[in-house]
């Protein structure tokens, strides 16, 4: 077989993978270049492209601009993981937060009419939520919880909390303010991850299912919580279509980031298909891997959150 051939029938086989979810651009963080790099994929024709280009710095836990213009993300190309937006081809590049190590921030959420974003600051007395305007401006923290996101309608907040013996799922007003409880069992593996369904009516999540992490749905005001996964593995990261017709996530064969030991191990072997990107139907229906994805990825829980294409 000669090499143009071999070449036809890869490029046939990578848009043949990418058209399962047709119509969409997807973000999600790679190490494929070397250092973590947020990338952008398009599920039409399966063309990758670096958005960051930042050699020798880590980026990671992309997040899209409701109107897809727009997209935040995480680096430490200044010395600690701060928060940063960037137009959706990587140009104009914005610095928003200037923390120190060893503070950095984390996992972000954007209202949907683009006024805030919300997003975690970590490695101070307690985890605190925060938002900032994507101009840099209007900082506020929050409050106590991490991973917050925030409804379509930008009056409600759920986040992950810590208590005796592990996370539950929370809820908020957007302040901060009339905090209630969702989940009562609690998970000693973190991991939780909320993401809202595009209509508000629910929320995605992980939870603890013995020994493993399952993805589950719940109402605003924890009601009906139903089980979308029996995968047996550690299911995280979720994010919701904007058309709210699929859910993807991150599959890991195990829950590394439990102990030092096994978290060191993972950072180290890098393993491209480690905890590759799945997708299913917004109620858990036929959950498969993304093929485009699944030797594109990185360690840490990095969501790969969709966007509509634009026909601009």
């Amino acid at each position: 077989m000669s090499g143009g051939t071999l070449y036809l029938l890869l490029a046939g086989a990578i848009g043949c993978m990418a058209a399962d979810v047709p119509g969409y651009k997807i973000l999600w963080a790679t190490f494929r270049t070397g250092d973590t790099e947020i990338f952008v994929a398009d599920t039409d024709s399966g063309d990758l492209t670096n958005l960051t280009r930042s050699p020798g710095s880590s980026e990671r836990y992309p997040a899209w601009s409701p109107d897809g213009r727009k997209v935040s993300f995480n680096s430490d190309r200044d010395g600690t993981f701060n928060l940063y937006v960037m137009d959706a081809d990587g140009r104009n590049v914005r610095q928003l937060t200037r923390e120190k190590a060893p503070v950095v921030t984390g996992m972000q959420s954007w209202t949907a009419d683009g006024r805030w974003i919300y997003f975690g600051v970590f490695g101070k007395k307690e985890p605190q939520m925060c938002r900032i305007h994507p101009d840099g401006s209007g900082f506020e923290v929050i409050g106590t919880g991490i991973d917050a996101a925030v409804s379509p309608d930008g009056k409600t907040i759920v986040y992950a909390k810590a208590l005796a013996k592990g996370h539950c799922l929370f809820a908020a007003d957007a302040g901060g303010r009339n905090e209630r409880q969702l989940t009562f069992e609690e998970n000693p593996f973190a991991g939780v991850h909320a993401a809202w369904t595009p209509d508000g009516r629910r929320i995605i999540y992980a939870d603890r299912v013995g020994e493993t992490l399952e993805l589950f749905s719940i109402e605003p005001d924890g009601k009906n919580r139903k089980q979308l996964t029996s995968l047996g593995q550690a299911a995280t990261s979720p994010a919701v279509s904007p058309d709210n017709k699929w859910i993807k996530f991150r599959l890991c064969d195990e829950i590394y980031w439990r102990s030092a030991e096994t978290s060191k191990r993972a950072y180290g072997e890098r393993r491209p298909d480690k905890r590759p990107v799945w997708v299913m139907g917004i109620g858990g229906e036929n959950p498969r891997v993304l093929e485009l994805l699944r030797f594109h990825t990185t360690i840490d829980g990095s969501r790969a959150p969709m966007a509509m294409k634009r026909r601009d």
